[in-house]
Parts: structure tokens; C-alpha cells; sequence
């Protein structure tokens, strides 16, 4: 009996979705509600469980609300403010959004174990010519074909009147375990929607799903820097957010600022002068701390005055009031 392939191409960070969110719980009954909150959203399939154990060993002192919410749903729910940033499909509109690519899915072909294709070998692919013969069933809430063609036929009734598209992923892969067709999605949402009775296999000319960590351009906080750095892979000590270097740096910085040259941190020192004063010619201006008139002090106070350094006279050997 064939069972499920092992991950062909790019895929989730985190795996199979049934260890997706281990750790992410944590009693909101118990947290002070005074206490910051952090609202990650994050779309059906994708796996923000590794992001959230990192955010909650860093900033312990900030709760991070994970809020699953439908793919079309993570925009209206970042403009409306119901989330701080979205672990979301991509494209996303780049006037409004920033985004940072994190994988891209493979998508995959899921058919009843009664299916033809269900006699491949595990490690088997499929192809769209595989399929070009059956109703592909494309659900409401697909996250693959807003540009791509999609393989197959259209399904339609027995008098070849198409038939509407079923509301969700759920329902399309209910569908296909009825071997009433085929269905192709992301990898991740093949292993969120698993039945007994259905298997897939990936489609090797088939559109990718990418994936990305999305939020508001104009509300980049420290809060979502964080965040960035810990998708990245950032160590604690390299964070740009509230907690990294720069910001501790900052701190102390009019304190330590005094007599020092801006931009430098270097303290201003003259030639010629002790204790760094400054000097109004001589020295000062000529660079020579010895063999001429010039780099003679004349007074007391690291002062330098007179006229400052002049020409040696001429026949003088090579060497001196140099």
C-alpha cells in the first residue's frame, strides 16, 4: 500500500504539522495584562513553533500572541491592527507591506488511494501531463493558481456544466478521497488536511508557495526588528532590535560625550602644546617640534607665540632644521 512521500524540494522549516505548535500555548488566563504583548498571525500549514520558543527565551518579559488566521486574512487583519506582523503568503503589495522571503513549498498532487496514480512508487513524481485527463478540484481558499494555469480539466457535472469551486482546502481534499479527481497544493497544507484515504505525490512542474514574514512597513518597531533577527538566525548579540548591541550602546552615550571630537569619540590635541592645548601658530601650524626657530616655545602655559617656523637659512647643511 503506498504511503506518503517523504519531503521532495523546499518545504516548512518546522516539519510535519503534527508537532506544529508544541510549546506554542501559553495560558493567556495566567499573563498580566499589563504585561507587553506581541501578535504574530500566521497562516494554515506554515510552523512558527521554532520562532516562538526563541522569541520567549529573548524577550521573556514580552508575550507573543500566536493567532492562526486564513491565508486572504492576513492583510485585512495587519491593516486593521489585530496583528503586529503575519508569518503569510507571498506577494504581498510592497507600497504597504514589507516583506522578508523565508522558503518556498513545494506543491503536491493528492488523489485517492484508489487512483491510478495511487500505484506509484513512493519515491515517485508526477507531472501536469500525468494529470491532464482529470478534474482538478481548485478550492476557494487556494493559495497556488492566482497566476499560474491550472492543470487538468475543469470539473463539471454529467452534462459538462462546470461546477463551482468547493470552499476549502477541507473540502477539496473530501472531494478527491471520493475519487472524484485530483487536487494540488502546497506540501504543508497536504500534511495539515491528511486522511487515510487520501495520499499525494509531489508535481514536479508544478507552482511553489512561498512564504514570508510580512507587517506594516510604517510600524517597523523594536518589537518587529526583533522578530526579523530571530527568523534570520541572528544571535542574541547581533539583534537590531530593542535588545541588541546598538541599543545598549546608545545608552551612556551624552555622558561619555564630553571633550571629545563629535562623530570621533577621539579627544582634541594640538602639536606642540602640553595637555592638549590648543595653539595659535608655531608649531602648531608648521608640524616642526625641533631645528627651527619656529618650534621654539616662548612662554609658559603650552601656549605657543611669535610668528611661528621660519625658512632655514640657505647653506645650511643637509639634516639640521629638519
Amino acid at each position: 500500500m503506498s504511503q506518503p512521500l517523504p519531503d521532495v524540494g523546499p518545504s516548512a522549516p518546522d516539519g510535519d504539522p503534527a508537532d506544529r505548535l508544541v510549546d506554542e500555548a501559553e495560558d493567556t488566563a495566567d499573563v498580566d495584562p499589563d504585561r507587553p504583548r506581541f501578535r504574530l498571525a500566521y497562516v494554515p500549514g506554515a510552523t512558527p513553533g521554532k520562532w516562538a520558543s526563541v522569541w520567549r527565551e529573548r524577550l521573556p518579559d514580552v508575550h507573543l500572541d500566536l493567532v492562526q488566521v486564513e491565508a486572504a486574512a492576513v492583510v485585512p487583519a495587519l491593516e486593521a491592527g489585530d496583528a503586529d506582523a503575519a508569518i503569510g503568503r507571498l506577494p504581498v503589495d510592497k507600497e504597504v507591506f514589507s516583506a522578508i522571503p523565508l522558503y518556498e513549498e513545494t506543491s503536491v498532487v493528492c488523489f485517492s488511494r484508489d487512483h491510478l496514480l495511487a500505484a506509484l512508487a513512493d519515491e515517485e513524481a508526477v507531472s501536469s501531463a500525468d494529470i491532464a485527463d482529470d478534474p482538478v478540484w481548485v478550492p476557494a481558499d487556494d493559495v497556488l493558481f492566482a497566476a499560474h494555469p491550472v492543470p487538468g480539466v475543469l470539473p463539471a457535472d454529467p452534462d459538462g456544466n462546470p461546477l463551482e469551486r468547493v470552499p476549502t482546502t477541507a473540502d477539496a481534499v473530501a472531494t478527491v478521497a471520493a475519487n472524484a479527481g485530483v487536487a494540488v497544493l502546497p506540501m504543508s497544507l497536504a500534511r495539515l488536511h491528511r486522511r487515510k484515504d487520501v495520499t499525494y505525490r509531489p508535481l514536479v512542474d508544478g507552482p511553489t508557495a512561498p512564504v514570508g514574514l510580512v507587517w506594516p512597513s510604517d510600524r517597523t518597531t523594536d518589537l518587529v526588528e526583533e522578530l526579523i533577527g530571530i527568523v534570520r538566525g541572528r544571535t542574541v548579540n547581533s539583534s537590531r532590535g530593542r535588545g541588541g548591541p546598538a541599543a545598549r550602546q546608545t545608552e551612556g552615550t551624552a555622558a561619555g560625550s564630553a571633550g571629545k571630537t563629535p562623530g570621533t569619540g577621539v579627544k582634541k590635541t594640538v602639536k606642540g602644546g602640553p595637555g592638549g592645548a590648543a595653539g595659535r601658530s608655531g608649531g602648531g601650524r608648521s608640524g616642526t617640534n625641533a631645528g627651527g626657530r619656529g618650534g621654539v616655545q616662548r612662554g609658559g602655559g603650552g601656549v605657543q607665540r611669535g610668528k611661528g617656523a621660519r625658512p632655514a637659512p640657505k647653506g645650511k647643511k643637509k639634516g639640521k632644521g629638519r
